[in-house]
C-alpha cells in the first residue's frame, strides 16, 4: 500500500456538533491504514486541545480523551494556530503532547504539503 499524506483541519469547537468527533475518527481510520496523517486546529478548533474539559456537565461523551491514542496510530504531526490561540486568550498548554504552534502562514505552508485535505 502506498502512503498518502492527509491533512485534517478541525475548525469547530468540540461538542457543538459532530465535526470534531468525525475529524478524529477520520484521522484514526487513516492512521490504522498507515497513512501519514497531520492534524490542524484552527479557529474554535483549538478548544479540542484545552486541558481539563468537563463534557459530562453538558451530557456529552468525552471523545477528547481519544487524542491520547494518536501516538499508537503514528499520528505525530499535530499543529495549532498561534493566532487562534491568541484571539481566544489561550496559552499553549495542551491535553496531548507533541503539539506544534504555528503562525497562519506556517500552517498554510504545511497544509499545502499534503496530497489530501479534509476540513471539519
Amino acid at each position: 500500500m502506498t502512503s498518502t499524506s492527509v491533512a485534517i483541519i478541525n475548525q469547530h469547537a468540540p461538542f457543538d456538533a459532530s465535526h470534531g468527533k468525525e475529524a478524529q475518527d477520520l484521522a484514526l481510520i487513516f492512521g490504522s491504514y498507515e497513512q501519514q496523517v497531520s492534524m490542524f486546529f484552527i479557529g474554535d478548533g483549538v478548544y479540542h486541545l484545552v486541558q481539563n474539559q468537563s463534557p459530562d456537565q453538558i451530557s456529552a461523551k468525552d471523545y477528547l480523551k481519544t487524542y491520547a491514542a494518536f501516538e499508537f496510530y503514528d499520528i505525530e504531526h499535530i499543529h495549532v494556530c498561534s493566532d487562534s490561540l491568541a484571539k481566544r486568550s489561550l496559552t499553549p498548554a495542551f491535553s496531548i503532547d507533541n503539539v506544534s504552534t504555528l503562525s497562519p502562514q506556517e500552517m498554510a505552508e504545511k497544509i499545502k504539503q499534503h496530497k489530501a485535505v479534509f476540513t471539519f
